[in-house]
């Protein structure tokens, strides 16, 4: 196993500890992230919504495999499974990552999942009637961003 291998495996094994400190010391002080509903975050933003969601997934679980990584890239495969808080509404996200890495640490994470089925999980009869709309990606998009702002500011 070479060092960026293991460095995915020691983040998904944090993250299966809710262990968000050890998480955030594996990106680079210039990291962005982005998936279907955080787009395009810097450094402070990543950091702090691994923290967000290590301390708000009270039922959060997470399973990882298939982690494949060069000097410079890496991919993995990852199942999330928790209760989306603001429905009650029980969630499997299957997700697939992209990395680039510079000096040992993560520069680029980019997770990639189907929004719709997502959504059709999370907010149940509006996600399924909905969830392919535009709008409705929009919205969650918005709100995940105040909900990780607000966060900020209190800590």
């Amino acid at each position: 196993m070479n060092q960026n291998e293991e460095l995915i495996n020691r983040f998904y094994n944090c993250s299966k500890n809710k262990d968000f400190r050890a998480m955030q010391a594996c990106y680079a002080d210039n990291a962005t992230f982005s998936d279907e509903v955080f787009v395009g975050l810097n450094a402070a933003q990543v950091k702090a919504m691994w923290e967000m969601l290590c301390i708000r997934g009270k039922d959060l679980t997470l399973e990882y495999r298939n982690v494949t990584a060069s000097e410079k890239s890496g991919t993995a495969e990852w199942t999330a499974h928790y209760t989306f808080s603001s429905t009650g509404k029980k969630v499997v996200n299957h997700v697939k990552a992209s990395f680039l890495f510079e000096n040992g640490k993560i520069v680029k994470h980019t997770d990639t999942f189907s929004f719709y089925t997502w959504a059709t999980q999370a907010l149940g009869i509006t996600g399924l009637l909905l969830g392919w709309m535009p709008s409705v990606k929009k919205k969650v998009r918005e709100t995940a961003m105040k909900n990780l702002e607000k966060f900020m500011e209190t800590k």
